[in-house]
């Protein structure tokens, strides 16, 4: 075997097809395991591509590496490094391992958000959407730096900010929420990457998660319990009936139908806003109808039964051609996305802030409250899956038609409230 050097190298010639390997030997400095490896021409290489390799065993295991091309390295720079990661495989360490270890080592919060958000299967495109929020926003100070850089005094000082001021420095009560939810995600984002990436020895890029330490500034915040409260659902679906029926634009009518649509059903607001007309079931006797939310928060699909008065509201929905949607607006979407100023004139009516959530715990105070329903039965209707295992493996959990009476009892009782608030000649009778 000749020595390699670049005169040697420059009349090397390409093989019709494949590669040839040239090795390094022919003296007594010879690097045994160096080499150069000619390929045959392409339209990239007319004369071949030429590249220094480094081939070597750690621990009886054949490792080959990549150095470079000619161009990159010259001879003796591609030499020197093969001759340290030679001695270095002898030594029993993988080059490979000590390149993943450099690469895991400069991996960014980006990078890691990407990798998290786009396993198949696995998040909703609206938790996606509230991970990338986060990551812009209350976590951009680390977005393309490496996740090593973030440290649990980082952290501390972060949760503090927004716990007090807000991310802009400007909110006198803060934005405790924000907080808690943006370090959750950043936790969880950190998790993630120790399970991902690996130090040369095979340990965890982040032995400790830095948002650990937060435990002892970690604020609990109370639940949120909005709701109409009950003397005020009556009056509130009187107005609601009252603006529909002086509604005279596209856009007015579809926010009051899906404020309707949620006080009926107890629906999330995303879920109902973007429900399609196949997803409704619309027959002369109400008990077989039905409206279909095929993947919810849960991931478990629900078959819901409509009341009398759930029917009528989506019979008297208008259709426009071309449209999927059942709340169709003239926005970028297609459809609704937030009856904000509608629940500002509700918010008047309730006599309190009433928010769209606020909405969904109304349904289901007044299910369980109200009609004295077993909660699993308002946990079902309201789309959410109950917690025992006897409920979650032996009833029925997508298909609820059973619940049929139920549903009619809830919109029966706030339409009752609603005749009361109104005026109309109502007395409560005992079941």
């Amino acid at each position: 075997m000749p020595k390699l050097t670049k005169t040697y190298i420059d009349k090397v010639e390409a093989p019709a097809t494949g590669y040839v390997m040239h090795w390094d030997g022919g003296h007594d400095s010879a690097v045994k395991g160096y080499g150069l490896r000619v390929s045959a021409p392409s339209d990239l290489y007319p004369k071949g591509k030429r590249v220094f390799v480094a081939h070597g065993r750690v621990r009886g295991r054949q490792v080959n590496l990549t150095l470079g091309p000619i161009g990159e390295l010259t001879e003796a720079e591609a030499r020197d490094k093969a001759r340290r990661l030679l001695q270095r495989m002898r030594e029993g360490i993988d080059p490979r391992d000590e390149r993943k270890q450099d690469e895991a080592m400069k991996v960014t919060l980006r990078q890691v958000a990407d990798s998290y958000m786009t396993r198949p299967g696995k998040l909703k495109e609206s938790s996606a959407a509230q991970i990338e929020r986060h990551v812009t926003t209350t976590l951009a100070q680390w977005e393309h730096k490496p996740i090593l850089t973030i440290t649990e005094d980082g952290c501390r000082q972060l949760y503090r900010k927004l716990m007090t001021k807000g991310l802009r420095g400007d909110r006198k009560q803060g934005s405790p929420g924000q907080a808690n939810q943006s370090l959750s995600i950043l936790k969880a984002l950190l998790n993630y990457a120790s399970r991902q990436y690996r130090r040369a020895d095979g340990s965890p890029l982040i032995a400790n998660n830095p948002v650990d330490g937060l435990r002892d500034d970690w604020v609990e915040l109370k639940p949120r319990t909005g709701r109409i409260p009950d003397n005020r659902v009556g009056a509130v679906w009187s107005a609601l009936k009252e603006w529909r029926a002086e509604a005279y634009t596209r856009d007015s009518l579809a926010g009051i139908d899906l404020v309707m649509f949620l006080l009926l059903t107890g629906c999330r607001l995303n879920e109902a806003a973007s429900l399609r007309w196949e997803q409704v079931h619309i027959e002369d006797d109400p008990a077989a109808c039905w409206w279909h939310l095929p993947d919810p928060k849960n991931r478990n699909p629900f078959w819901f039964p409509c009341s009398t008065q759930l029917v009528d509201l989506l019979r008297t929905r208008e259709r426009v051609e071309g449209s999927p949607w059942v709340f169709t607006t003239w926005s970028k979407s297609g459809h609704i996305v937030s009856p904000r100023d509608l629940l500002k004139k509700v918010s008047k009516v309730a006599g309190t802030k009433v928010t769209n959530h606020d909405l969904r715990r109304t349904t289901i105070n007044v299910g369980a409250g109200q009609c004295g329903m077993d909660f699993y039965k308002v946990e079902l209707l309201t789309g959410h899956l109950p917690k025992t295992v006897t409920a979650r493996h032996y009833l029925e959990t997508e298909r609820l038609a059973y619940l049929y009476p139920e549903a009619q009892s809830i919109a029966d009782w706030i339409e009752a409230e609603a005749a009361k608030a109104s005026g109309a000649n109502v007395v409560a009778i005992s079941a």
